[in-house]
Order: structure tokens, then sequence, then C-alpha cells
């Protein structure tokens, strides 16, 4: 993609820049986070400075008249501009000050890169580069009442996850800009359930960014082959041709999928890199936000070691949501369940790794309760933990699951009665009550403060425990 080279920004054009806020508070109050009078003309800088410390101390504008009588300055008036040149200029000043700021930066960055000190000079570069405008004011509540329900009905819920079953809980499905979790234990199946979402959206035509912090990219890869042309793993190189049609006859009807691996220790900035990055080579904007998994991120900048699982989630959360609300994404992520949840019928938000941190920060929560011997008989369980958007916190959803092509899938009305017997709910219980030794590894628990009442599923608790507590007397 093309850059502007050698774009001149003297003095004519930084004066306008001046006047254009004087007229208008709302365009000062936008470009008011990255105004810093330093950056301006010398000639300038004066008039500048009683801008920014005339707004501070009364909270209005000054006039032309005041600000050249006390700055020595000739601003004057530019009157009505068209909407056109009004963006042009906006955006002309975002890059004026990001270049100025980065400029900055590497002047200071010299004296540290002689001490040695790099880390603070990435830090000065990373914040230049991410400068940007306050792009607007929020909702004028009363300003268009319609508009503004039209647009939450439009926009609410409207993304599906491409099951039936998921949708009805949450409402329609996931909206842009949430954090959306699924906790699992160990072999829980949280990176296939992540690998299945992608597929569905985008087979709905989104372009979909799947972040593999933990297994390889040409793994997860494999597996999503096996997803969209219903071939076995294990037999995708006896049939590579028949994959390699399927593929690309269905790409052609789908929006992106790209599977990128990441080493785990990076941050939520460092992923707002390489989806800008992407979106500028490509030219195709991210819809969907997909990270495997979340446990694995740092927080940006801050000094937390990874062991205090508390406080960094809840930095990485918080930082991850806001990422999302930033480029408008739909944002799914995984995380891990202590190592002794994966006996539990009940999901408490404690068993989730860093508890409340996530869990706080969140706007759906979901447990996997699948086994890998769930798995093998066809079935897929999750229970919905958290939600904003709905009241069936405590549910639980059975979802069908094919095998050999990994594919999760809503169940016919059959097969949710033939999964409703007594004998299948026999067969639930057991399997939930073993322990998961399949990839099993040892996890931290989650740090104090962390609990909060448990979230009880559909079915009747105190029958399920006391069936258990009797199987070992029969």
């Amino acid at each position: 993609m093309a850059t502007r080279q050698n774009t001149d920004y003297g003095y004519d054009i930084q004066k306008v820049y001046l006047e254009m806020m004087l007229t208008d508070a709302e365009t000062f109050v936008r470009c008011q986070a990255v105004f810093n009078p330093e950056m301006f003309d010398r000639r300038l800088q004066k008039s500048a400075e009683f801008l920014t410390n005339y707004v501070t101390e009364h909270n209005a504008l000054p006039t032309f008249d005041i600000i050249n009588a006390a700055a020595q300055g000739d601003l004057k008036d530019p009157g009505q501009m068209q909407e056109n040149h009004y963006d042009w200029l906006l955006a002309e000043f975002e890059t004026f000050s990001r270049h100025k700021a980065l400029e900055a930066a590497i002047l200071k960055g010299a004296d540290l890169l002689e001490k040695g000190e790099y880390g603070p000079v990435e830090d000065l570069v990373k914040q230049a580069v991410q400068i940007g405008l306050q792009k607007d004011l929020g909702t004028d509540y009363f300003k268009d009442p319609r508009a503004r329900l039209e647009a939450i009905k439009d926009n609410n819920g409207q993304v599906s996850t491409g099951w039936e079953a998921v949708d009805r809980k949450l409402f329609g499905g996931f909206n842009r800009g949430e954090l959306n979790i699924f906790a699992g234990g160990s072999g829980a199946g949280k990176s296939l359930f992540l690998a299945n979402l992608g597929v569905n959206f985008a087979q709905k035509g989104m372009n979909v960014l799947y972040l593999t912090l933990e297994l390889s990219e040409n793994l997860v890869s494999m597996r999503v082959d096996s997803m969209v042309t219903e071939i076995s793993t294990r037999d995708i190189f006896k049939q590579i041709d028949d994959v390699e049609m399927k593929v690309k006859i269905i790409g052609k009807k789908s929006g992106a999928f790209q599977v990128k691996y990441m080493p785990s220790g990076k941050t939520p900035n460092d992923v707002r890199s390489y989806i800008k990055e992407y979106e500028i080579k490509t030219g195709k904007k991210i819809d969907v936000l997909l990270i495997d998994y979340l446990d694995l991120l740092m927080p940006n900048g801050a000094k937390v070691s990874a062991e205090n699982l508390y406080i960094k989630d809840k930095y990485v959360s918080e930082e991850l949501r806001n990422l999302a609300m930033e480029l408008n994404t739909v944002f799914v992520t995984a995380a891990q369940l202590n190592r002794g949840a994966v006996e539990e019928i009940e999901f408490d938000h404690s068993h989730i790794s860093g508890g409340l941190s996530k869990i706080q920060t969140a706007d759906n929560v979901f447990g996997i309760f699948t086994s890998r011997a769930m798995r093998e008989r066809g079935r897929y369980q999750i229970q919905l933990m958290k939600t904003r958007s709905s009241s069936g916190v405590g549910s639980k959803i059975d979802l069908g699951f094919n095998v050999d092509s990994l594919r999760i899938y809503d169940l016919d009305e059959d097969e949710q009665d033939e999964y409703a017997t007594p004998s299948a709910s026999n067969s639930i219980v057991n399997s939930l009550k073993r322990t998961n030794t399949a990839d099993d590894t040892p996890r931290e628990d989650p740090s104090e403060g962390a609990s909060i009442g448990k979230v009880r599923a559909e079915t009747d608790s105190t029958k399920l425990r006391n069936f258990i507590n009797n199987l070992g007397d029969e």
C-alpha cells in the first residue's frame, strides 16, 4: 500500500490546525489527548500554550481576539468549512501529531540507547505509533431515539455462532466489542471449539483471525481441513487432492480464515500490531478474533509476575476487551480450568484459573464439560456461567460432535431425546466423575478471594450428587 512521503507540515498548515480548533469545541476535545504545544512551530507555540491553559482554566475556548492579544498571534476565523475539508484536516492533524511524537521519541531514545536501555525506547516508539484522535464524543441520547434504537436492534446479538442452541441462550449470538470466554480443563476441547467457531464465522462470509499461542499453525490448519472438507484427519494425506479441491471451492464462498502462531508471553499490543499489519497488507478488515488462549498472554507494559494469575489476567482481559471494542470485532477466547474442576458436576467461577478477574470483565462465559470419552460418543456439552444479554445462566447446552470431521453441530430432536434417556444421563455422570488424564498438566490455582456462588445446571444437581455418592455402594 502506498504511503505519503515528505508531507510538509509547515507553519501555514499548523496555523490552520489551530484556527480550526478555535472555531469548534468538539474538534478541540477530539484533539486534546494528542495536542502538545511543543510540537508546533515556535511562532505558534505561545498561541498553542495559551489555548490549552485557557481551556483548562475556563472550560471554554478563547475568542480569536483574546488569544491574539495574549499571544501576539495572527489567527483568523476560517469560516464554515466543507465536511470533506474538515475530515481531511483532522486526518492530517492526526498524522502530524503522530510524526512529531515519533520524532521526539527517536531523539529521546538516542540517549537511552547509549545507556543500553532498549525497553524504554521500544515503549516510547510504540506509544508514538499508536497516537490517534478520539473518533467521537459518545451517544447524544436525546438527539435521535429511533436511529439509536434501530442501530441497537441491527447490531445486538445478530452475529450468529452457527449453533441455534447457543444462539437461543444469547438472544441471537455474539455482539461485536464483547469479550467471550470458553473455559475448560486440559483435554476438554477448547481449541476444537474455537476452531469450529472460526469455520462457522468464515462460512458466513466474515474475516476470521485465529491466533494460536499453544498449537502450531500446521496442526490448527489440518484440523480446519477436516472441519471444512469432512475428511478425517487420518485420511487427509491419503485424499490430498480432494482436500485441495474442496478447500478452494469452499474458500471462494467464505470470508478469510487466517491462522497465526504467536509465542506465549505476547501482549494485547502485539495482537493489535499484528492485526493492523494484516489489514494494511491484505486490505481486509478482521471481523472475528479468536485467541487460543487467554492465559498465555501477558499484559501491556505492566510489571506483573506470571505467577500472580489474578492480577495478570485482570489486566489482560481488560486490555483484550478494550481491543475488541476498538476494532469492533467479535472476540472469543478460551481459559483454563483448575485441575480439580474436571471432577465437578457444577462449575464454580473459582474453578477458572485467575477466577474473578476474568469473570468480571467478560460479557459471556461458558464452561466446557466435554471429556474425551463424551466426544468419542459424539457429544459436546457446555454450560452458560455468565452473560450480560440473557437470563440463561446455569443452563447446559448439548451439541453433537463428529469424531472424524471434528465438527460440532446442533442436535436434532431425535438426538436430543436419545441424549436425555436415563442410560445416557448415567453415562454423562460417569464421564464427568472420571478425571480426564489425557494431556493433563499441573495448573496454578486461582488467587484467594476469587470465590463466588456456584452456577447450577438445569439438571437437579442434588440428585446427581446423591447418585454419584451412591455409586460406590452398589
